[in-house]
This record gives C-alpha cells, structure tokens and sequence, in this order.
C-alpha cells in the first residue's frame, strides 16, 4: 500500500451513500491506496486538521436538511469561531446524492463544499451532483466524476514505482471471513431487543411492535392493495409529532431464502463466526455472534434489491465459467451500460434473480464474500397516519419478467396477519421533512394525493385537538368508491367547521382532473392563505410529476390572483421555501 491514507467521510439516511462510501473505499485499495470509510458522525471531527485527502459523499435529506449521521459534523463545521485556515493542509472533494425533483436538490453537498473551501481546504474537483431521476441513476453523474478523481489524487500523490494496481477481473480480499462452526447447527435464533432501557428505539436496538390489524382500505376490485397498519407502542419509549416517520426492517420471504441458498450451494441451518480481515473494520451490529446463515439471508442480505454495477464487478471477477465471466464482464464496462440497464435497472431484476441467471458463476461464490457482494437491507420509512398507524401501498407491478416486481418490505408487511397469532415488528422513529407551525392563527394547505395523505391526516388530528381550524386539503385519487383514504373521517371534520376538504377523481369523468387542477380552481383562496393570512403550504406524495405539476399551478396563481411576474412569483416560491413556508415530502 503507498504510505498515504485516503479518508472517506459519509452521511447517509438511507444507505445510498454508504454505499457509495464502500465503493470509493475499493476504488482506492485496487489502486494501493490505504482508505478508511466512516461515517461522518463516527469520525473525531477535530482530527480533520490533521487530514492531508479527504472525500465527502453526503445525501440530502428532507428540506435540505443533513443526514441524521452526520448532524453533529453539520453543527461543528459550521461554527462561526473556526479560524478560516483551519484546513489550509487538506485536500478534499465532495460527492453529493440528490432527488432532482427537490427545490433543494444536494443541498448539503453544495453547502459544504463551499465551507469547506472557506476554511481554506483545495477541491480537487467541482462537486459532483448525482441525482437519483436520471435513467441511469446516480451513476451517471458518479461514474465520470470518480474517474477523473482518482486521476488527480494520484498526480498529487503517485504511489510507488513497484506498487501496480489491482486490475479489474481480481478480486480484493473479503472484508470478513466465515468461520463455520462444526458440530450441532444452531438452534435458536437470538432475539432483538425489546428496546434500549437506556433511551428510545433506534436503528441498532428497534422496539419489537405488536401488530394489532392489517386492514386493506382500497376496495377489492382496486388495482392497488394499500394497507393501514397499527403497532401497539405502549411502553416503547417512543413519541413523535405530525409529519415524524417510522421506519421498518423487513425481512426476506422463506421462498426466497430458501432458492438463494440453493442456488449458492449454501446449508441454511450452518452456524459461522464473522471475523473481520481489516483494522479498521467492525462486524456488523445487527448480526448475532454466532450467526445461522438462514438469520443472514433472510434478515440482512438484500436479495430482493437491484444490484449495482460494483456487484457485477466483483461477481465478474469470482466466476470461474468463461461465458457467465464474459457476460458479467460485459455489464461491467462503459461501452456496456445501456445493456446492463436494459437487463437490470429497467425491468428491475433482483439479486436473486440474477444469481439464478448465472448458476455457474454463482455456484463458486466463496460464502465469504457475501457481505461484499450483497448490500444489507435498509430500513423503510412510512409516513405516520396518526397513533402509531400507517398507510402502506403494496408495491407490486409487471415488467418485462416473468415474475412481478414486488417491494421487500411493503409485501412482507401485507402478508403478517395477527388474526393468526402474536405478530411483533421492529420500528422506530425519527423526525421527518415536515414540520408544522406553532402559531395557533397560522393556516395551512396540504396536497396530499394517493399515500401522500398519510401524514396530513396526523397533522390535521393533531391541529385539531388544539383547537386550530383552518386546515385545507388537497386530496386527490382515482376513484372515490376505490381508493379515497378516511372519506368518512374527513366529511365529519368538515362537518366540524375543522376542514375544508377540496378532492380530485382522476379518472370519474373522461377529463382527467388532478390535485394541481383543483389547485387553479381555487387559486383566490390559495393566495388568500398564502400572502395575506401568512399560512404554510405542505406536498406529500409521489416524486415522479406531481410536485413539479403542484409547483407550476402555484407560480400561476401568484401571477393571477396575486399580480406577479413570473420572475416575481419565483422570487415569491423562494422565499416561501426559505423560511419553510413551502415544504415537500416526496418519494419514488
């Protein structure tokens, strides 16, 4: 290894930039370079004066807001007291994952980069701004921008002469090797913990929720099966306001399980120990020691996600069959990205299904290198409804496949049934994009199609229980006899006085009406609440058009009930977002 030590700092809400993190951090070993990858938060911020490269990837989350792991770096580094050459020695750049369809699209990335600068660090290269809309997702951005880092970090810092770097088609040693234990397999599973009795759920210690119903509340003959979940919390320790979301660890279908260690050669009921290979490398928290290697697949490894191009990489370089390697190969080149998402990204092929299409290859995988090969399953975020329900869409939906594509954890969710016995799931929670005024005069408009209602119906409880009347909402979906959320629940409130209820049926009439029509319709009161009442504007729901719809019939209304340019009215948007007068909620 050349004798420089490549930092890789991450913040991440998801795991997409982790990952990404993980990445970098192979990137730099193929190429001899020594490289540490932390979280932001884990990581002695006050050891970065002493740090001669260092590479940031952060997500933006929320309203421009940092990822939770990396608040405390946030709040430090942008202390007013830091002297303005406290990192005249480093080196760095900045990659930041982002949501196009966001005002505020990477945000934190933009924002650091520059304090970074400010405090005299050297950017080798402009930021780089991946963005989860385009076809070919974040690494279109990623993939060029990489490329031209690893060509200045090794002007600047060329390793030695004898030193050459790995090439492509071998693989890195395993990060962890499996020690199988022999004997008896193992015969129970530890349990998670209820919760930490030193403080709330979190990601590493979640409450294990009773389930108390599952019901379906779109009609039968609906195409999409959306479910309201309700967790008992009672004793959990947890607490949350409107617009807060909780989070989920699914779990693989035995099916699934069952096909993987079939295809991979593997004994579900085999006990092993994980023992790292690297320094500074920690086991995982969330895996037992001992662990079965059922526990492994069906609770850690996500087989059920798309894989990225790094997992053809390394897959390419295991397969000992000539075509399968030829072929993976293939996926794994420039030239050869638009057939990758041809066969992966756009039908949407899982892990597992693409070991099954590589049987060989697949069959010689050594068991460990699992956990380099196959990302850990992320926790899903649902919007809160109100106690601690939740409103699930079933994602499920056909491509070219055989198979239709099913999400992780919305189909594992719809398939517990506590009618059949005791069901438990682990949850916690954490504050979410949107918050609500304080001052009790302040009205409030909400859009909120589809699932987006969810957390709007918490906000409206809420408002309501405090005695805050002014509350309008935008709710918009096909049918009213198929899929209208809590119709009953809504007519009492307006009923009330408590709610003027504004809906959109897409598909009722031969015009197609949507929430952004209903939107101009009512544009006088809209500007009313707006300007003169200095109400907020809340979105919640689908990130594919409607916001940028949602926004374009706002910019209309400021011109024509309120008299405004349109340079004027995005003038007018801005502010609204700056001072969180405007707030967006959205999700692929």
């Amino acid at each position: 290894m050349s004798s420089l030590r490549l930092l890789v700092l991450f913040g991440s809400q998801t795991g997409t930039a982790e990952d990404v993190a993980e990445r970098l951090g192979r990137e730099a070993r193929r190429r001899r370079l020594g490289c540490r990858v932390l979280a932001l938060d884990a990581y002695p911020v006050v050891n970065l004066i002493n740090e001669p490269l260092v590479i940031f990837v952060c997500a933006t989350a929320g309203q421009g807001d940092p990822p939770d792991n990396m608040k405390s770096f946030w709040r430090f580094i942008f202390r007013k007291k830091l002297p303005l050459t406290a990192l005249c020695q480093m080196d760095f750049a900045v990659l930041g994952l982002g949501d196009s369809s966001y005002t505020k699209f990477n945000f934190v990335a933009k924002k650091l980069h520059r304090r970074l600068l400010q405090l005299g660090g050297r950017a080798l290269l402009p930021v780089c701004l991946g963005d989860d809309q385009h076809e070919l997702g974040p690494d279109a951005a990623i993939d060029p921008w990489l490329q031209d880092l690893w060509e200045e970090v090794l002007r600047l810092h060329p390793g030695p002469p004898s030193l050459d770097a790995i090439p492509p088609g071998v693989p890195l040693p395993p990060k962890f090797t499996l020690k199988f234990l022999q004997g008896s397999p193992c015969t129970a599973e530890p349990c998670m913990p209820m919760k930490d009795p030193q403080g709330t759920p979190s990601e590493l210690l979640p409450f294990l929720a009773p389930m108390l119903s599952n019901q379906r509340v779109t009609a039968p003959s609906h195409f999409q099966d959306v479910r309201l979940i309700e967790f008992d919390i009672s004793g959990s320790g947890i607490s949350f306001a409107a617009g807060d979301v909780v989070l989920i660890w699914p779990e693989n279908t035995a099916s699934h399980v069952q096909q993987f260690c079939q295809v991979l050669g593997l004994d579900p009921d085999q006990c092993f120990t994980l023992q790292p290979q690297e320094p500074d490398t920690s086991c995982p928290k969330r895996l037992p020691q001992p662990c079965s290697m059922w526990h492994l697949v069906s609770r850690y490894l996500d087989i059920a996600s798309v894989p990225r191009r790094s997992f053809f990489e390394l897959l390419a370089s295991l397969s000992p069959h000539t075509v399968e390697r030829e072929k993976l190969l293939e996926f794994t080149s420039a030239q050869g990205q638009e057939a990758l998402h041809d066969y992966c990204s756009r039908p949407r092929r899982t892990i597992l299904e693409v070991l099954c299409d590589f049987p060989h290859t697949s069959r010689a995988v050594p068991p460990d290198y699992l956990l380099d090969l196959i990302p850990p399953i992320r926790p899903r975020a649902f919007s809160i409804a109100s106690s601690l329900l939740v409103l699930v869409a079933v994602v499920q939906y056909q491509t070219r496949l055989r198979e239709p594509r099913r999400g992780l954890c919305s189909c594992w969710l719809a398939s517990l049934d506590p009618g059949q016995g005791p069901i438990r799931v682990p949850l916690w929670v954490r504050p979410g994009g949107l918050t609500f005024p304080e001052a009790p005069d302040r009205p409030v408009v909400m859009v909120g199609p589809g699932t987006g209602v969810a957390p709007f119906r918490a906000a409206i409880q809420e408002r309501v229980a405090q005695g805050r009347t002014e509350n309008v909402l935008f709710f918009g979906c096909r049918q009213q006899d198929k899929d209208f959320y809590w119709e009953a629940e809504w007519r009492e409130l307006e009923r009330q006085g408590c709610l003027v209820l504004v809906t959109a049926f897409s598909r009722e009439q031969e015009q197609k009406v949507y929430v952004q029509h209903r939107l101009k319709e009512l544009g006088a009161l809209v500007w009313e609440l707006l300007d003169c009442r200095g109400g907020h504007f809340y979105l919640a729901g689908n990130a594919k058009s409607m916001p940028a719809d949602v926004t374009e019939a706002l910019m209309s209304i400021f011109q024509e009930h309120g008299g405004l340019s349109s340079t004027e009215a995005a003038s007018y948007l801005a502010k609204l977002q700056h001072t969180l007068r405007f707030q967006t909620e959205t999700w692929a």
